[in-house]
């Protein structure tokens, strides 16, 4: 495998790392205030990562189309969007902050469906990295490999807020530091999976290209919809949130368009 390629797979692992270990630095409980800013640039990212990274490319390599150049982005997105849907259905997790958990009833620990709830939008990232990297190793004139490397640091980014998201509230829960740290980082080893896997059919997929970016795309743009915005707003100081989704959208899109 190239190594930029594996690079590109496993930064937004150690993103996720870093973030998870943050539960051996900070108190038992994550200030809610900073879990709103932190939800908010987290969800700015990746909702930059979506159009600058992922849709903006899949209309450009549909361009020979002409004014229809918007359709195989139309159907990724849709579809990306309902393959979410059905995972969020049938798969039991629980929000954070939340007290009744989602999906198909299972006799499974609350600290197992938390990391559930984080480990299911952690696939469409993984293959946004992986389809964006698999166009880069095959020479497509729309996607450089600065560009797939942005988004693999983007992707990591909001993967640092996520994993002390995810292992501060476990640590809260009663699980020692160091299992919540293991919990946290073990929900991010997802991504590169889903990544491999996808660049290991590329041979397959590089022709519906424009289709697999746009289907990343919704799928990240329902989890930021779905469950991110949510959270973020629920009680007070839900304008930092705001602020803090303006700032991580905003860093993305510099990212994108600066190493590009």
């Amino acid at each position: 495998m190239n190594k930029n390629i594996l690079i590109g797979l496993l930064i937004p692992f150690v993103g996720t790392t870093l973030g998870s270990a943050m539960v051996f630095l900070m108190k038992k409980e994550m200030n809610q205030l900073l879990q709103k800013i932190l939800l908010g640039f987290a969800g700015g990212v990746m909702m930059a990562a979506s159009v600058w990274s992922l849709l903006i490319p899949a209309m450009n390599m549909s361009s020979k189309m002409g004014k229809l150049a918007f359709i195989p982005a139309l159907i990724g997105l849709l579809l990306g969007i309902f393959f979410l849907l059905a995972i969020d259905a049938l798969t039991p997790h629980l929000h954070i902050n939340e007290t009744e958990p989602e999906g198909l009833h299972a006799h499974l620990k609350k600290t197992t469906m938390m990391v559930l709830a984080v480990t299911i939008h952690n696939i469409p990232e993984g293959m946004a990295v992986g389809v964006v990297l698999a166009g880069s190793a095959a020479n497509n004139a729309t996607i450089t490999l600065a560009g797939a490397l942005a988004l693999s640091i983007g992707i990591a980014i909001q993967n640092f807020p996520e994993g002390a998201i995810i292992s501060m509230p476990l640590a809260a829960e009663g699980s020692s530091k160091k299992k919540a740290f293991l919990m946290g980082t073990l929900s991010g080893i997802v991504e590169p999976i889903a990544g491999l896997i996808t660049i290991l059919l590329s041979s397959i997929m590089i022709p519906i290209l424009p289709y697999l970016l746009s289907f990343a795309a919704g799928a990240m743009i329902y989890v930021i919809v779905e469950e991110m915005i949510p959270e973020a707003s629920v009680g007070k100081h839900s304008n930092i949130a705001t602020i803090g989704f303006a700032v991580g959208f905003a860093v993305m899109m510099v990212l994108d368009v600066a190493l590009s």
